[in-house]
C-alpha cells in the first residue's frame, strides 16, 4: 500500500502570518491537529501542530512552525511513511507530487488501513507512532 492509497485530500493548510488564535479555529471547525503551512507560492514551508498553539498564543505561526520538512512522494511505502514518522517523532508527513502539496498522511490514516485489514508489512512497532 502506498502514500497515495491512504493519504488525506484535499489537505486543509494555513498561512505564515495567521495568528495562534486563527489557527486554533482553523483546527477546530476541520477537526484536525496539524496542518502544513504554505508560502505565497504554495510551497510547504513549513508544519504547524495542536502543541505548537498551546506554547505561541498571541504570536504568528511564523515564528513557532516547524521548518524542517519531511515529507514523502505518492508512491513512499506504508512502511517508509511509519519508519520517517518513527525516526523524526512526528505525527503527521505531507506527500508531494515533485514540490505540489497533494495530501497528507497522518497517523490515524496508517491505522485506518492496518484496520481494514490492507496488506501492509509492518516491521515499525505501532506503539512507536
Amino acid at each position: 500500500m502506498l502514500a497515495k492509497d491512504i493519504m488525506t485530500k484535499p489537505v486543509t493548510t494555513v498561512e505564515s502570518s495567521i495568528s495562534a488564535r486563527e489557527l486554533a479555529k482553523i483546527f477546530t471547525r476541520h477537526n484536525i491537529s496539524g496542518a502544513p503551512v504554505l508560502d505565497k507560492k504554495g510551497k510547504v514551508a513549513g508544519i504547524v501542530s495542536d502543541g505548537d498553539i498551546l506554547t505561541n498564543k498571541g504570536k504568528r505561526v511564523a515564528s513557532f512552525m516547524t521548518n524542517r520538512i519531511v515529507s514523502v512522494a505518492e508512491d513512499a511505502s506504508v512502511e517508509e511513511i511509519a519508519n520517517l514518522m518513527t525516526a523524526y517523532k512526528i505525527k503527521r508527513v505531507p506527500v508531494l507530487k515533485g514540490e505540489k502539496l497533494v495530501g497528507i498522511v497522518c497517523r490515524a490514516d496508517i491505522i485506518r488501513a492496518i484496520a481494514i485489514g490492507e496488506h501492509i508489512a509492518m516491521h515499525t512497532p505501532i506503539y512507536d507512532l
